[in-house]
C-alpha cells in the first residue's frame, strides 16, 4: 500500500488521540468520545494533509506535481476547517440558543400539543486558527518521521 496513506492515517489518528489529554488538561475531565468527534485541538484534518504534504515533499521533492497537488489540497482543507466549518459551528450555537429561548417563552402552554423535540445540533464542527496550526505542526512532524522510517538504507559494497 502507498506509504503516504499510512503516514496520513497515523497522523489523523494521533491528532484524534491527543484531543483527549489536551481536553483533560483544560477541563480536568476525561472524554474518550472526543476521539470520534470533529473539532478541537489539534485539527486532525490539518494533521493529515500536512503529514502527507511533508512526506511527499521529502520523498519526491518540491518541484513535483505530487507536492503541488498535495499542498494546494491541504491549504484548501485547512482553510475550510477554520473558515466555513467554524462559521457553521458558530451558527449552530446561535440556533441551539434560540431553541432554548423559545422553550423559555413557551413555558405557559394553554393548548394540549405534543411536539417532538428536534435533536440539538452539533456545535463543535470547525476549528479555531490555533487548532489548525497545531494540527499542521503535528502533521509536519509525523510526515518527517514517516519519511525517516520509510527511507531506504544505502548499502555500501567494499571491494
Amino acid at each position: 500500500m502507498n506509504k503516504g496513506i499510512y503516514v496520513a492515517l497515523i497522523s489523523i489518528g494521533m491528532a484524534q488521540f491527543l484531543k483527549i489529554p489536551i481536553h483533560f488538561f483544560k477541563t480536568k475531565k476525561w472524554d474518550k468520545g472526543l476521539f470520534f468527534q470533529t473539532g478541537g485541538m489539534p485539527s486532525s484534518h490539518s494533521a493529515g494533509v500536512s503529514s502527507l504534504t511533508t512526506f511527499i515533499a521529502l520523498k519526491r521533492g518540491l518541484p513535483t506535481i505530487d507536492f503541488a497537488l498535495s499542498l494546494i489540497f491541504g491549504l484548501i482543507v485547512m482553510y475550510d476547517a477554520q473558515g466555513i466549518r467554524r462559521q457553521t459551528g458558530e451558527l449552530t450555537l446561535k440556533v441551539n440558543d434560540l431553541g432554548e429561548l423559545v422553550d423559555k417563552i413557551n413555558t405557559d402552554k394553554n393548548i394540549a400539543y405534543k411536539e417532538q423535540q428536534p435533536k440539538k445540533l452539533k456545535e463543535m464542527l470547525g476549528h479555531q486558527p490555533q487548532e489548525v496550526f497545531g494540527g499542521a505542526l503535528l502533521g509536519i512532524f509525523i510526515g518527517f518521521l514517516g519519511h525517516l522510517c520509510t527511507k531506504k538504507k544505502k548499502t555500501f559494497i567494499r571491494r
